[in-house]
């Protein structure tokens, strides 16, 4: 598989409209940019509890999504554009269904692995004026996803995304988001699923606490997937 990357953005921390600081409002750059651990150079993140870091080093989001959320919010439809959700890397032709935990890509000099999904936040909602976009995004499981940075290059605009190795039992990223969404997944895909390789060691200890969970109560309703994994990045 090999994706032209249509779009390269970084950008400081600024406010949102109610004054809180984010860095959602990213700057398209043709390049070249250095890429190194903490990812784009030039790119910065509000609250580096829950953004950045290198095994969320560098944000990509499917541009075929847009025109779904437009319909859904036509409100918003106007600043529903390519980057405007945050990502730093934006491609056309690719969804969470096709892209796998521990892909290894090739982009320009460096490479890079897909770590986890983008769990959707309410600053989407807050930088779009709308209410329920990213409960949306996470109920029909359109969340984008990570990357960490393996090897430090640089690249820009133009340069492909070209896949360099799968897992031999991949899991999509939908796959994983559609399990850890279920009322009461089974435990054989929880246990699965936490030890893929690739997957963040946040992701891999929330999916094997929501398993012991269900282990030790396998009569009781099952904690819901918001109450395990706030959606905050």
């Amino acid at each position: 598989m090999s994706l032209i990357v249509t779009r390269l953005a970084v950008g400081p921390v600024g406010a949102l409209p109610e004054g809180r600081p984010t860095a959602i409002y990213k700057e398209a750059v043709s390049g070249p940019l250095a890429i190194g651990p903490e990812g784009l150079a030039g790119d910065a993140q509000a609250d580096r509890r829950v953004h950045g870091g290198p095994d969320k080093a560098i944000h990509l989001y499917p541009a075929d999504h847009y025109p779904r959320l437009a319909a859904a919010f036509p409100d918003a439809a106007a600043t529903l554009v390519a980057g405007s959700l945050g990502e730093n890397l934006s491609v056309a032709g690719v969804t969470e269904a096709d892209a796998c935990i521990g892909d290894i890509y090739a982009f320009g000099s460096a490479r890079l692995q897909i770590s986890q999904p983008r769990a959707p936040c309410w600053k989407i909602d807050s930088r779009h004026g709308v209410d329920g976009m990213a409960q949306l995004i996470a109920e029909q499981g359109i969340t984008g996803w990570y990357f960490r940075v393996l090897e430090n290059g640089q690249a820009q605009v133009g340069d492909t995304l070209a896949l360099l190795q799968r897992n031999p039992d991949p899991i999509s990223i939908a796959s994983l988001w559609q399990g850890w969404q279920e009322h009461r997944p089974p435990l054989e895909l929880l246990d699965r699923l936490a030890t893929t390789p690739g997957l963040t060691a946040d992701w891999a200890r929330r999916l094997k606490q929501r398993a012991d969970w269900l282990r030790a109560n396998p009569q009781t309703p099952a904690a819901n997937a918001t109450t395990w994994h706030p959606r905050r990045d």
